[in-house]
């Protein structure tokens, strides 16, 4: 082991320099909340979180992170924890069945045609469940024991510095003038891969927890290791994993003057030849540099990331968790990080290997954790995804080719972090048609940023690679396309009932968006034999499959007959948004057969991420009432007081029959996207401004929200209507908004024409468009 870094830490001098970290700031200082250019506050209203101690679970923790590293911090008393993570952190190893000749989609349809479940399970889904790997890997659990006399009174989380932290109890028999003890504070850097903890006081202990799941992966036993010198010490863990990898979580700290500062990290053999030493490396430096001088450019970060965007709603509850969620993206997802898996940077800390592996669900998870950043103006955040799936590209192809037997890309409908799939049900983990939902956030990105290069170099080759290996598949009958086999995530779970009739209305609205996507891109780079080709090939798909109401279906013959969670028949609605409530009569009659559907059979097996989907539909419906019911139901029962998804209902207040907490990301940002339906709507080519505001919300605002076509948009409303609203462009084009005064007088800073019910107007790079009610 390279014990010289440790020993160079022992040997540093001891001390932190008063003129680097003044006394720790105020309630009123930590929450300073950055400005807009036209005054308003940008950030998160003061104390984002603010937890009464004690915290006695890592799920309902103060989360911190900063793209590639995580951490929760919770405790009580004087014992406080941090749950470590690291987003990179991957058990890639496949069970043997899967490197079998006949592991593929030949053998799936034999079996399928064949009606055998059983060995349908044992080769898809029993390495799954039973083999431990592949899986996200927990980081560890840093404990600190703190100086007799420090009683955690509350937790709390300033979002505008990304700084938590924790307020201490008086003590009991202090004097009547006797200062109240300094608060912890806590940062994990947002410019530099390492934590910082400023604590009052001296350490008592400090030790690190490997997480026990190791043990079922087969890796060699680690102990931790400790060392301190007066006022110093160090603790460390050094951790092989499978196929030659391994990492190191190194924590440091050093005592002056009544307090201790102390630094960690987690670095992986990944990035470094010795991980070791190179967390030794980092926590050396930030050491040196001391707590204000790692804090000062993380705030400038965190400042800038607030000032992108903002919502005020006048719910306090939706408000907090708007900028919650909004924080997870600063927090979870960063350009050049892996992106948010089901647990973002906070995977489980129970001791034992993270629910359903940590992984990547592409039936719907990863799908809707990135789709709230297009508008919120996130791009950094939202590039991460993306960058990823185009570094992916070539695993998908092998994948097309190998397991299908396919020219073109599949993505796994379940997969690691390099992409290899998981497997699990095999008629949703290797649904090929998954892929075309990953899709749409290329094509969501371009629309949002009309990033031509993005589209040319990106956003058409991806789509067109996974829409041509699932067209290969298509078998033409009665002059229509259709699949070998169908399904829809997740109904019928995982018996032979989940093989649905071709095409479900899942796979049949997915393949109908990626060919119209398709040829909507052909033909802005001027490809138009390729746009011809892909209007060709959406001219032979089916209608969707409508029920006895006239609402969505699963498949013919396969209606919504009982309450589901997962809502893959209505994914026309959204997030595809195929069939809108401007396509006619008939079109809105199905959308509203399709949600009336199910509410009349009820919420008893939704999830969380239900309602929050459910609120993004009906916002698209333009039922807002319904919208912001489902959002606030969401928000109450489905999160905890950190404000983390839990899947399960916490109130047992009969919104669902699952009680269950497993925690996962999706339905967070569903949450943030209905936020967004309800304020601001852009598909079709045409802005609209609060196109689902419930009446119960009079007066509500945002600043600078992303429109497709490369727009701002900032609106404000009061007593019902809206009254003020500013548009920019971000490039040149031709703006289409809805009116938003609904016909009413208005003073415009350019006139625009109206135009088939829209104002329309061509506008130039950096142009602003102010429109205010008489």
């Amino acid at each position: 082991m390279p014990l010289a870094p440790i020993e160079l830490l022992l040997l540093l001098p001891l001390g932190i320099s008063a003129a680097q970290d003044p006394p720790a700031t105020s309630p009123d200082e930590r929450n300073a909340a950055p400005v807009s250019p036209t005054g308003g506050e940008m950030g998160p209203a003061p104390e984002l979180l603010l937890l009464e101690a004690p915290i006695a679970r890592w799920d309902e923790a103060i989360p911190l992170g900063n793209g590639l590293l995580g951490a929760l911090l919770w405790g009580s008393g004087s014992t406080l924890n941090l749950s470590l993570d690291r987003g990179d952190l991957w058990d890639e190893r496949l069970p043997e069945l899967y490197h079998e000749s006949d592991w593929n989609y030949a053998t799936i349809r034999r079996l399928v045609a064949a009606g055998d479940a059983a060995e349908l399970v044992r080769r898809f889904d029993t390495p799954y469940s039973q083999v431990p790997y592949p899986t996200k890997l927990p980081g560890g659990r840093l404990v600190l024991e703190l100086e007799p006399g420090l009683e955690a009174e509350r937790f709390w989380l300033d979002g505008a510095r990304a700084v938590g932290g924790v307020d201490f109890a008086e003590a009991e028999d202090a004097a009547a003038d006797a200062a109240a003890p300094a608060p912890l504070e806590a940062i994990l850097s947002a410019t530099d891969p390492v934590g910082l903890v400023r604590i009052p006081g001296r350490l008592r202990r400090v030790t690190i927890t490997r997480p026990g799941g190791l043990d079922r992966l087969g890796y060699p036993a680690s102990e931790p290791q400790a060392a301190s010198i007066a006022g110093k010490g160090v603790v460390w863990l050094e951790q092989d994993a499978a196929e030659g990898a391994s990492y190191a979580i190194l924590a440091s700290w050093r005592e002056e003057a009544g307090r201790t500062l102390l630094a960690w990290s987690i670095a992986s053999s990944a990035e470094a030849e010795q991980p070791l030493a190179e967390a030794s490396r980092r926590v050396e430096a930030a050491l040196d540099a001391g707590f204000e001088a790692q804090l000062r450019p993380h705030r400038n970060w965190w400042r800038d990331f607030w000032s992108t965007s903002s919502v005020r709603l006048p719910d306090p509850a939706l408000q907090r968790h708007y900028d919650l969620v909004k924080y997870f993206y600063g927090a979870a997802s960063r350009t050049g990080a892996p992106p948010m898996p089901l647990q973002g940077v906070w995977t489980a800390d129970e001791g034992g290997l993270p629910p359903w592996k940590g992984d990547y669900h592409h039936d719907l998870n990863t799908q809707m954790t990135y789709l709230a950043y297009h508008t919120a103006g996130l791009t950094e955040a939202g590039r991460s995804f993306l960058e990823q799936q185009w570094q992916l590209f070539p695993v998908y192809r092998r994948f097309a080719s190998s397991f299908y037997g396919l020219p073109g890309a599949v993505v796994p409908g379940v997969a690691t972090l390099g992409g290899k799939p998981t497997a699990g049900w095999s008629m949703y983990s290797l649904s090929p048609t998954n892929g075309l939902w990953v899709g749409q956030s290329f094509h969501l990105h371009w629309r949002y940023t009309r990033d031509r290069a993005f589209l040319e170099q990106r956003a058409y080759p991806w789509l067109s690679a996974v829409t041509e290996a699932v067209i290969s598949l298509l078998e033409l009958q009665g002059g229509h396309f259709r699949l070998p086999l169908s399904s829809s995530p997740e109904i019928h779970d995982n018996s032979l009932r989940a093989w649905l009739p071709p095409n479900s209305n899942y796979d049949q609205a997915l393949i109908d968006w990626a060919l119209g996507a398709l040829e909507e891109m052909a033909l802005e780079l001027g490809l138009e034999t390729e746009a011809a080709m892909w209007a060709r090939a959406r001219s032979k798909l089916e209608p969707l499959v409508l029920d006895e109401d006239g609402g969505l279906a699963f498949a013919r013959g396969e209606f919504y007959r009982s309450s589901h969670r997962h809502f893959s028949h209505a994914m026309a609605i959204h997030p595809l948004g195929t069939l809108t409530v401007e396509g006619g009569e008939a079109a809105r009659r199905t959308i509203d057969a399709t949600l009336d559907r199910m509410l009349r059979h009820g919420p008893d097996w939704w999830v969380g991420y239900s309602y929050s989907w459910f609120a993004c539909m009906a916002a698209r419906a333009g039922r807002a009432e319904l919208a912001l019911d489902m959002l606030r139901d969401y928000e109450r029962a489905f999160t905890l007081r950190n404000g983390f998804h839990v899947n399960g209902d916490q109130t047992k207040s009969g919104l669902s029959k699952f009680h269950y907490r497993p925690f996962t990301l999706e339905g967070n940002f569903l949450a943030m996207e209905a936020v967004h339906e309800m304020l601001l709507q852009s598909w079709g080519g045409v802005v609209r401004v609060f196109p689902a505001v419930s009446e119960r919300w009079p007066e509500v605002s945002f600043e600078r929200l992303r429109a497709q076509g490369g727009f701002e948009v900032s609106a404000r409303r009061e007593g019902g209507s809206a009254v003020r609203v500013e548009v920019t462009a971000t490039v040149t084009g031709t703006l289409r908004l809805a009116d938003p005064f609904a016909g009413a007088a208005a003073d415009w800073s350019r006139a625009p024409r109206r135009q088939e019910g829209a104002l329309v107007l061509e506008m130039e790079a950096g142009e602003v468009l102010v429109g205010v009610a008489r």
